[in-house]
């Protein structure tokens, strides 16, 4: 399982979600392999990228409380598979969206790196 140079790239069904620049042997890649993305489309940030092809992507978002008519901050860590052909570091920004389970924690995959 290496990055090779480009080859042709499946179509993810997002319109501006661009295929990567490297093609790699993952079979859970949506671009390379056949894993479908159906669902939810989140962006966060890359907190930790220690496990082996997943990351952590912290999704920060807004709840309404209606007793005091007020916004409040709040975040969740979620787990994420990361192909081959993309190359992210702790602090970027990233498209994740929501594909079948992939592990007991897993529920999505990293789709492209914000820039």
């Amino acid at each position: 399982m290496r990055a090779r140079p480009m080859a042709k790239a499946r179509n993810v069904g997002i319109p501006w979600i661009k295929p990567p620049d490297r093609e790699c042997d993952d079979p859970n890649c949506p671009f390379h392999g056949k894993l479908p993305v159906r669902g939810i489309l989140l962006e966060g940030t890359v907190v930790s990228v220690k496990m082996n092809r997943t990351v952590v992507v912290r999704h920060d978002y807004l709840h309404y409380v209606p007793k005091y008519k007020r916004y409040e901050r709040r975040h969740k860590k979620i787990h994420a598979h990361l192909p081959l052909c993309i190359d992210v570091k702790e602090g970027d920004k990233v498209i994740i969206g929501e594909c079948r389970p992939l592990a007991k924690t897993v529920s999505f995959v990293v789709l492209m790196k914000k820039s």
